[in-house]
């Protein structure tokens, strides 16, 4: 087996593990991972064979821009506080708390070694919180804490680690240089990320078409992220940025075809990309283990203990946090998302595992010092960090779903469906408001506006039935089996067309290129 059916093999079990994964109640990052741990050890299996230096820039915007996607800057900036917490505060505390314990039970391992390795195990990995947070039903805020603690918490973890990793290779280390740089890189990302989204828009106006707009937006998160790397910024804030000025901007709400294309496009890039990338963590197990060189033993044990330290220190630290956030939080900041209880605060501490980002800059490591030497502890970094990461990925990934059950957080359906009633409320409302000004300038024939009354009524029944009494709702169900009814025959209608003009491709004469503009056109009134 080569690496490119290495490859193809990871994409089908990125497609296999998500019906998977819901057969078994497991989210599919750890199937994955569990499975490129059996492919490690199959002598049939190559190691992989990624350049170190590509696993971030190949695999981090992606994964990134999708991540945003699901939220918005409303959420972060109504959440500042427990993400400047978790994303920064902890990371700090964590990075300096593994450094302390690994410089003492490594022999020989610089302090700026050490805090390499605290920098780049101190980040829970956002793609395994959320997608383990999402498929066990938790309380919308608590997914929005733990995405914007996921997204950011990379960017502080990325810039201390490029700081020891500067500092262990030249041997010196200035602390106002590592606060500047610190500062330079969040400059350059916003300046980069503001810049490219700006230019974004303006191209998807130029080119029109949704389906190059679709492929523009795979673009430019790859290009926001090497570009502010290439200019001293941190490419992972840079995409957060874009991403965010993109989902800002952008928002066209008349452009049905676009934005159903664009997120279908980006939940099948989302699900490969993940697929592939958890698939590699197991896949480098393999590669791990040859660098014990006999030390196995001594090995898992400095892992075990780093790994303890990882997990102790973030309950230790989530518990007065969350308190102190409960103590900041006011009746003005009513869209401040935070846990609302111990148990809730319990299944944050939990959630925090590492992942992608943990391993890419593992791996990213160099092999030498400026001087020529060897890096100072670079296996046992390696190694240690894997161990941390098989420990809260698998571990905690696979007792998440019961410890969630186990201690009864739920997500917040009440609240969840008051807000779908207003929001049909407000749906319906706005489509009657136009119907008035449309019937001020136009005359309408009786029948015609009968229809569009109750057209206007049935949009805000559809999204949310308890928003009407229950005789409007019997007439209503009465009017949805109707109109069920005839949708359906609608669709074997559509369905017959469909198969005519499909096989019309077959017959002499036929231009394939017609068949597929009059195809289309039947997708999409039959979509409509």
């Amino acid at each position: 087996m080569d690496q490119m059916a290495l490859l193809l093999l990871l994409l089908l079990g990125a497609v296999v593990t998500v019906p998977l994964g819901e057969r078994l109640r497991l989210p599919a990052p750890i199937l994955m991972t569990l499975a490129g741990i059996v492919l490690a050890f199959a002598s049939f299996v190559p190691d992989v064979d990624i350049p170190p230096e590509f696993i971030l820039p190949a695999l981090l915007p992606p994964l990134l821009y999708a991540s945003v996607q699901r939220t918005s800057w409303r959420q972060f900036a109504a959440n500042r506080r427990p993400i400047f917490l978790l994303a920064v505060a902890l990371v700090f505390v964590t990075t300096a708390a593994v450094a302390t314990v690994a410089n003492a039970l490594v022999p020989g391992l610089p302090i700026a070694a050490a805090v390499a390795l605290g920098a780049l195990v101190a980040p829970p990995d956002p793609v395994a919180a959320t997608a383990v947070a999402g498929s066990v039903g938790l309380p919308r805020r608590l997914v929005s804490v733990l995405e914007g603690e996921g997204l950011f918490n990379d960017v502080t973890a990325i810039v201390l680690y490029h700081v020891a990793i500067a500092a262990a290779v030249s041997g010196t280390f200035s602390l106002p240089a590592a606060f500047g740089l610190l500062v330079l890189s969040a400059v350059v990302a916003v300046a980069v990320g503001l810049v490219l989204g700006w230019l974004t828009i303006k191209l998807m106006g130029y080119l029109g078409d949704s389906t190059l707009q679709v492929g523009l937006t795979l673009l430019v998160p790859f290009a926001s992220y090497v570009l502010a790397e290439e200019l001293m910024g941190s490419g992972v804030l840079a995409v957060l940025t874009t991403a965010l000025f993109l989902a800002e901007h952008t928002a066209d709400a008349d452009d049905v075809l676009g934005r159903l294309t664009g997120r279908s496009f980006w939940e099948i890039v989302d699900t490969l990309v993940t697929g592939i990338a958890f698939g590699l963590i197991g896949l480098e197990l393999h590669n791990v283990f040859g660098t014990a060189d006999g030390r196995e033993l001594r090995l898992l044990g400095w892992g075990l203990a780093v790994a303890a330290v990882v997990v102790g220190v973030r309950l230790v630290w989530l518990l007065p946090a969350s308190w102190l956030a409960q103590r900041l939080h006011t009746r003005r900041d009513v869209s401040e998302e935070i846990p609302t209880s111990v148990r809730e605060t319990v299944v944050m501490w939990w959630a925090g595992m590492r992942g992608v980002a943990s391993v890419a800059l593992a791996l990213a490591i160099p092999l030498k010092t400026d001087d020529g030497k060897p890096f100072p502890g670079r296996d046992e970094i390696v190694f240690i960090a894997f161990v941390v990461i098989m420990v809260t990925l698998v571990l905690q990934g696979l007792t998440l779903p019961w410890l969630v059950r186990k201690l009864g957080v739920k997500a917040d359906t009440g609240a969840e469906q008051a807000l779908e009633r207003d929001l049909a409320i407000r749906a319906a409302k706005a489509a009657r408001t136009r119907l008035k000004e449309v019937q001020n300038v136009e005359e309408l024939p009786e029948e015609v506006l009968e229809r569009l009354q109750r057209a206007a009524y049935d949009i805000g029944a559809r999204i949310s039935p308890d928003m009407v009494d229950e005789e409007r709702r019997d007439a209503y169900a009465q009017r949805a089996a109707r109109f069920k009814e005839i949708g359906r025959i609608q669709r074997e209608m559509m369905s017959a067309a469909r198969h005519a003009v499909l096989d019309a491709r077959n017959e002499p004469g036929s231009d394939p290129e017609v068949v597929d503009r009059v195809l289309r056109y039947l997708d999409v009134h039959s979509l409509r």
